[in-house]
């Protein structure tokens, strides 16, 4: 007894379904590679230690340098180091010391603004309420550190693209060792970060 030949539709099911299967699988260990969080260097030694509380709420406006960070971001083995260079960042915005920004950025960061331009462009601001979402390693000695901050200046001050008083910031700032310190590095070019009045 023979079996009738199957069909040209049956004879393609097998191999695409194979295709099809192959192609998903390569794809999840692809993207499984790609968003892998990397692994942290042996001498990667430093712990975070838990953050100021957050002031209350309801309280008035104040200038706040305190950077508060995620339970993710601190437990990062590089969490303290950056909530301390970040406090000394805004601390330097908001009490309008150049010196002591230079002091926490890179040197090709504090080349791309004069003193006298640099205080022109933070004239009225006051930085508060930084709180670190995220830190991740990125390439070689650096890290990407996800922030969300609110701004407030006067609107002739405020960025071109979005003239308000009150700005909320959420935006990835780079950073990278110098030696055995970090330091703030220039943000990347491009669209302006995610950002919205407060």
């Amino acid at each position: 007894m023979t079996t009738p030949a199957p069909s040209s539709r049956q004879r393609w099911l097998v191999p695409v379904v194979v295709v099809v299967l192959s192609v998903t699988v390569g794809g999840g260990l692809l993207a499984r590679e790609l968003y892998r969080r990397p692994d942290q260097p042996v001498d990667d030694t430093s712990v975070a230690v838990t953050t100021p509380s957050p002031s209350s709420v309801g309280a008035p406006a104040a200038v706040d340098d305190d950077v508060r960070m995620t339970d993710d971001a601190k437990r990062h083995p590089q969490g303290d180091a950056v909530r301390r260079v970040l406090q000394k960042y805004f601390a330097a915005i908001n009490s309008k010391q150049y010196q002591q920004w230079v002091a926490v950025v890179t040197d090709e960061r504090a080349a791309g603004q004069s003193q006298s331009d640099w205080k022109k462009g933070v004239r009225t601001t006051e930085d508060s309420d930084a709180l670190v979402y995220r830190i991740e390693r990125s390439s070689g000695n650096s890290l990407r550190v996800l922030v969300g901050f609110t701004s407030r200046q006067n609107v002739e001050d405020a960025p071109l693209f979005f003239r308000e008083p009150c700005i909320k910031w959420r935006l990835v700032i780079p950073m990278v060792a110098d030696g055995k310190t970090l330091k703030v590095a220039a943000i990347d070019g491009g669209p302006p970060p995610e950002h919205e009045k407060c």
